[in-house]
């Protein structure tokens, strides 16, 4: 089951239930990128029945909301979401800033780069940069969601949240440790937190998946708030304890460079 989606459908507002159940399917078939997902793979994510995944999801079809091919069965992204995304991309999106900063960090580091976005209690990947290392991990890519805390560009962001919005988070999400691992225990979580703020960006030491490494520093709006992080991937012996605070200072740099950019450009 996916954690996440299923959290999102428990509200408590009469007659959004359904709406919260569709979100949670168009995030999850969005996710899932070209390649589609099945209607049983869906529901089983979403923590829905069959029957209902269907329903939604033919709803959602003729909405123009997802398409779905009928060789393959597969659901995928449709047209609407593209209209209603290029809408929106003019208040929220900040790829047009940060695609060049992202592909500068690639290839300084030469390792695979990200930039994330914070929606609620997750983040987003909304552009992925591939180094010129040809080892790398495949952990993250466009589109690809995590709780905060969780993957590096996350445990960024939630380092530099006020502290009653940690303690908010983690008591909402009790589930995270039998999700993700004893390493995301809440008292290691907030060691990892204390540790970013001290050192200023995030190391994440193969937590999602054994041998993959990621290292991650926020982004904030001019307000100050961490809305966005810098992450990069790669594999466990690319992050050395050498060559880690090299690494660290350029990723920093990139960060307040994208910070300043933000500030500029959205005044």
């Amino acid at each position: 089951m996916d954690n996440s989606a299923a959290n999102r459908t428990k509200v408590t507002v009469p007659g959004a239930q359904a709406i919260a159940r569709a979100a949670a399917l168009l995030r999850l078939v969005t996710a899932a990128g070209d390649e589609g997902a099945s209607a049983g793979d869906l529901a089983r994510r979403a923590d829905l029945t069959r029957p209902t995944t269907h329903r939604l999801l033919t709803a959602l079809g003729h909405e123009g909301l997802v398409d779905h091919d009928e060789q393959t069965g597969r659901w995928m992204p449709g047209p609407e979401l593209y209209l209603m995304g290029s809408v929106a991309a003019s208040r929220y999106d900040i790829t047009a800033v940060g695609r060049d900063v992202v592909r500068s960090l690639a290839v300084r580091t030469e390792e695979s780069a990200f930039l994330s976005v914070r929606r609620g209690d997750e983040t987003v990947c909304l552009l992925r940069e591939e180094g010129s290392f040809p080892i790398r991990s495949f952990v993250l890519s466009e589109g690809v969601r995590f709780p905060l805390g969780v993957a590096s560009a996350g445990i960024a962001i939630l380092a530099f949240l006020p502290r009653h919005d940690v303690d908010a988070y983690l008591a909402r999400h009790p589930g995270i440790e039998d999700a993700w691992g004893e390493g995301h225990s809440p008292d290691r979580m907030r060691a990892r937190l204390r540790e970013t703020t001290a050192r200023g960006y995030a190391v994440n030491p193969g937590l999602i998946v054994e041998g993959s490494w990621g290292m991650g520093a926020a982004v904030f709006d001019r307000e100050g708030h961490p809305q966005w992080a810098l992450s990069l991937t790669g594999v466990e012996f690319r992050f050395s304890p050498d060559r880690l605070p090299e690494l660290g200072r350029t990723l920093l740099a990139h960060a307040h460079q994208l910070t300043s950019r933000i500030a500029a450009t959205r005044r």
